[in-house]
């Protein structure tokens, strides 16, 4: 799954009162922050980073900065405009993006905008996305949701098996994710961290021959009925 959102980066510089290093070219504090657009528009905290990691001109005594917390303010003085590059780092395994940034002084405050990509974000990041958002898979899930008034017709009840998954033992466990490994298709979301011993799977998006199997694992388990 790939989420994209909008990233809003605002540049603010004004003059300071500080002797000229070169003639013509007056002294500036300049600050950049970052935000997220939600789908009106509207920034919000950028809570999907955990950091910010700034890469100024080399003329810079300390030319990569990090920031840790939105909206990642980066607030230097200098006379110089420059083009930098802002890395911004998820959670996830490889989550890093790079931006570049125009630094210029031709105006007292700029906003430029950036398209930010996520690829299969983990469910915690996903729902962190959600807040500016809905995502690729939520309309089907909905649609899944909404046909959940044919239950009756059907052989098994989504619900029952998230409950029931947790009761299984290790074993079973691992049975369970071979076969969703073995019969997902393209539309299925899964996330397998192998690092951090984690698996999960979003089970409206299974097809449907996959979660009668699933039901019926879970019924043989006796963990549903």
């Amino acid at each position: 799954m790939i989420v994209e959102r909008t990233i809003k980066v605002v540049t603010e510089q004004h003059n300071i009162n500080k002797p000229a290093v070169n003639e013509g070219f007056p002294m500036k504090e300049w600050t950049v922050e970052i935000y997220i657009l939600d789908q009106d528009g509207k920034e919000k905290p950028a809570r999907c980073f955990t950091r910010a990691v700034y890469h100024l001109h080399p003329s810079f005594d300390n030319p990569v900065q990090t920031f840790h917390e939105p909206p990642f303010k980066c607030t230097n003085e200098g006379w110089g405009e420059f083009e930098m590059q802002i890395d911004l780092y998820t959670t996830e395994k490889g989550g890093k993006s790079s931006i570049p940034h125009d630094l210029n002084f031709s105006a007292p405050q700029y906003e430029l905008t950036h398209q930010i990509q996520f690829k299969n974000p983990s469910q915690a990041l996903q729902q962190i996305l959600r807040e500016t958002g809905p995502l690729p898979s939520d309309e089907e899930r909905k649609l899944k949701k909404a046909d959940g008034g044919s239950k009756k017709k059907k052989s098994f009840d989504v619900e029952k098996m998230a409950d029931g998954l947790v009761k299984l033992s290790e074993d079973d466990l691992l049975q369970v994710i071979q076969m969703i490994h073995d019969h997902k298709d393209d539309s299925t979301y899964v996330q397998n961290n192998i690092d951090a011993g984690e698996f999960s799977v979003d089970l409206y998006t299974l097809p449907e021959n996959l979660m009668k199997m699933l039901w019926d694992f879970l019924v043989k388990a006796s963990v549903v009925s």
